[in-house]
Parts: structure tokens; sequence; C-alpha cells
């Protein structure tokens, strides 16, 4: 065992009693990070503009700042994104992380400031290493390197000071020295812009590394070490990387993908997996327990102060919200964070649902909008109205109904890895004059308007193109009586993010 294994496996250790006293006390933490939270922003803009200084308890900022979306603050981070002081948060903040977008814009742009870099999502890391080393006391992940699976950085869109992108970018290049030491590739390497240049160099420089430990996406990482097992002709990747321990994933929901990284890409039972819930807005929620899976620790001392609402009250303007001190078991709630960037009452649009409480364990449950997201593309509903309406321009057809969800990855003994896709369902009441043409122009019109489908798309390297099937008429209409749901007040759900709705209606096909 190295001497930096062993000084950095000591240093860890040293954060777990800390953790521990969080998981019995969370609500006093919460209060701590609430007062600091309010306090800070007392003299910037949307502080004044809503009284910050007379809020003295969580009731008085629940009456006093509304619930907002990213539609409602935009303004306010445009103006910071532009070089405007103190307009959401007192420090200056030259860094913005983009994201998925909006129905009103193709990318989201979030302020991620000194304080959310240092003491939430760097902090989440250490203590994401942390709690591995608790679960796994001999390891010896820190005698090789991390391997981590990040974006790339911009030049602020509206050409003031400051840089824009990924958020996995952003934290890369502000670590410490050390953790630039534990990890690879090096930045020059992980941070390019090019998607098919970057994997092509990292499964070149990785695989003559001893790689004990990644940190990514699962849809990434099946593409990257398939690249690998093509250059080195290696049948599996434990004999390129043969000591390697932990996979720690996160972003997009794993289930589908446990059966295929534990029987078939890591089939050892020396790998372990560990879950982190983390976003360009924070970092949330770590597995704290390597036996639970599907379970991580909400994590209450990161700067952020966190409210539930039930699900069924999310799309009012002030719903009833509920403190991390009042939440129920196996209830879901929209999760509403305030943040050290900036972040008021911001409505993040995922659910989740507390496991266990004290300490308080969190499954996340879904998102507050239909969805697809199998793969960190992040396609909404609104996203496929417009991609169905142009399709339909184009090729002359009318749509009666349609249901879409996603062709997850696999690996095929015969045929080999399989990459992922989405896969439509669709009811015309007219024709198109061409299916392909009809499948190209919903295709590029989603490569348009949402840039991480975009780039799952890009080179067809995480996922090709969709698949649409025509049904017959009254296809939906028969399914939705089925299962008990005709009438006017029924919908059909337009995306999900599982294949329940389409193996249904493909199996009426």
């Amino acid at each position: 065992m190295s001497l930096l294994n062993t000084t950095l496996t000591w240093l860890l250790r040293h954060r777990l009693p800390r953790i521990e006293a969080l998981k019995a006390q969370p609500g006093a933490a919460q209060a701590r990070v609430f007062k600091r939270l309010v306090r800070q922003g007392r003299n910037t803009i949307w502080g004044k503009q809503h009284r910050y200084k007379d809020i003295q308890s969580v009731a008085d900022f629940q009456k006093q700042v509304p619930i907002s979306g990213y539609e409602a603050i935009f303004p306010y981070i445009e103006r910071m994104m532009k070089g405007e002081t103190k307009v959401l948060w007192p420090s200056p903040v030259h860094w913005f992380s983009k994201s998925s977008g909006t129905t009103n814009a193709r990318s989201k742009f979030i302020p991620v400031s000194p304080e959310a870099l240092d003491d939430c999502h760097i902090k989440g890391g250490k203590d994401m290493m942390a709690l591995y080393v608790a679960n796994r006391p001999n390891t010896r992940v820190f005698d090789g390197k991390g391997l981590s699976i990040g974006g790339s950085l911009h030049e602020n869109p509206y050409g003031k000071q400051g840089v824009a992108g990924d958020i996995s970018a952003i934290v890369m290049k502000n670590l410490p020295v050390w953790g630039q030491v534990i990890r690879t590739p090096l930045l020059d390497v992980a941070l390019m812009d090019e998607w098919e240049s970057k994997l092509e160099r990292m499964a070149q420089i990785t695989a003559q590394e001893n790689v004990t430990s990644i940190l990514g996406v699962p849809t990434w990482t099946m593409v990257l070490i398939q690249k690998i097992l093509s250059q080195t002709g290696k049948t599996n990747i434990l004999e390129v990387w043969p000591n390697f321990e932990v996979f720690v994933h996160g972003a997009v929901a794993f289930q589908p993908y446990r059966d295929l990284f534990s029987q078939q890409i890591f089939a050892d039972s020396q790998v372990g997996f560990q879950e982190v819930y983390n976003a360009s807005e924070g970092y949330f929620a770590i597995q704290d327990d390597m036996t639970r899976p599907n379970e991580m620790m909400l994590m209450p001392d990161y700067g952020i102060f966190y409210e539930f609402v039930p699900v069924e009250d999310a799309d009012g303007f002030y719903p009833k919200s509920y403190t991390l001190e009042e939440v129920e078991l196996n209830r879901n709630y929209a999760l509403i964070i305030t943040t050290n960037a900036g972040l008021w009452r911001y409505k993040i649009g995922d659910t989740v649902r507390f496991t266990s409480l004290y300490p308080h364990r969190i499954r996340v449950s879904g998102r507050t909008k239909q969805f697809i997201n199998a793969f960190g593309e992040e396609v909404i509903v609104e996203n496929a109205e417009m991609a169905i309406t142009q399709a339909c321009t184009a090729t002359g057809a009318i749509i009666a109904d349609y249901t879409a969800g996603p062709i997850y990855m696999r690996h095929d003994r015969l045929s080999g890895p399989q990459r992922g896709g989405h896969e439509w369902v669709i009811e015309f009441a007219r024709e198109p004059h061409s299916i392909e043409v009809f499948t190209q122009v919903l295709d590029e019109t989603l490569r348009r308007i949402n840039s991480d489908y975009d780039a799952k798309r890009y080179g067809d390297m995480a996922l090709v193109r969709p698949v649409v099937h025509s049904v017959p008429p009254n296809t939906f209409y028969a399914w939705m009586a089925q299962r008990g749901k005709a009438g006017g007040q029924h919908k059909v759900p337009r995306l999900s993010n599982s294949r329940d709705y389409l193996d249904d209606l493909l199996a009426e096909k």
C-alpha cells in the first residue's frame, strides 16, 4: 500500500465523525445553513426586493419568497452573466454551469459561486470518498487513478469575464492540487470540446494506467470502455485495470444498467458501486451504505437549505412546503432548494422519496414533468412537441397520439454492444409521405433545440437515431381503455423514462 493511499485514507476518515453527527442532527445543520443564507442574501438585489431584512424565521421566508423555476430567475442570472454584481449572491460569480434547457432556451446557465464550489461541490466529492473508505476499510483506491469523464468549458456567451460549461468541467478545473494528482486524464484531455477526439485520447491514455475508480455517467462510461476494449483487444475491462475497485455514478437512474455493469462490464465481486446525487445546482446526496443500493444520505451542511413540496401540490405558487425534519417516509416530494450560489426557493424539477429518517436517505423518484433522461439527455415534453410539429410540417403528417421512451444500452452476446436510443409509438391521423424523412426531421429538431440530446447523439456514440413505429387508428384509445383510463380527463403520457408504456403498446401492435 502506497504512502499516498495511507495518507489520504487517514485524512478522509477524519471527516466521518462530522458525517455521523449530521445523521443524528440534520435539523440543527439546516438551521445554521438557513440563517447564513438569509444573512448573506440581504444586500443583494433579490434580497432587497423580497425584504430579507425582515425575515426572522423559515415561516417568514416561505411567506415572502416565492418558489421559482428557471424562467423566473433567468433575468437575474442574465444580469450576473453581463457583469453585474450582488444580484442573487453577494460574492462575485465567474462560473456558470451550462445544462439542458427549458422551453424558451436551448441551455440553462446556473451560477456557481466560490462558496458553492468549495462548500458544496468539492466538499461533496471529499465526503463521497470518505464514505467509500468507511465502507471499504482496506481500500487501495488511491494506489491508482480516478478516471473522471467530464464535459468542457466555453467563454461566457455574453462576452464578459467568466466561464460557462458543464459542472463536471468546472469542478475539475477548480480541484485542489491533491485532487488533480489522483485523477486521470490530465485537464488538457479531460476538458477537450470535441467528444469523439476526447474519448479516443482518453481511451489511449487510461488503458496504460492503473485506474482504480471511475466517476461518470453510465452511458459515457460504457462508450469509453468499449473504445478501450476495441483498442486493446481485451474482452473484459478488468484485464486492462486489474485493480479496479469502484464505479461512482450519478445523473441518470442506474437501475436499468445495474445488471449490465455488475454482470458483464465489471463481472467481479471486487467492484463496488456508489451513487451520488449532484447537478449543476449543487451536490445533494451520497450513498453512505453500499449495501443499500438506490438510497443516498441527504447532506444537510453543504450550504443548501432544503424544502419539500408534496408532488400533488407542486404546481402552486406558494404551496405548503416542509423542512427536512418535517418530511414523511415513502411520500413523493418535489425538491426545492435555496443555495449558496443565489438560487432562492428554486424548483429543481426532481422528485424524491425518503427511504429512512435519521439518517435521512432519499431515492430520486422522478421528475416533476414527463421526460426521457435515461442517458443524461433530459428531453422534456416541450422538446418532443416541437420536434413532432416540425416533422409533421415537413412530411404532411397529422398526429393523433404518441408516446416515447428509451431503448436501453445492452450487450448482446452475438452482435456485441448495442447503443441506446429513443423509441416513438405514433398514431397518425394522416400518415407522413415518408416515415424516413419524418424520423430524420424529428431527430434533427431535437438536436437543434436540446444541447444535451445533441451531445449524446454526436457520432452515434451514446444515442442512435430514433426508432419510429406507426400504429393503426384507435390503438391508443384501446390501450387507455384497457388500463381503465378512457375518457377526456385522462391523457396519454407523452414521455416516460421507462419502457413500460412502449412495451404495452408494442405488444398490441
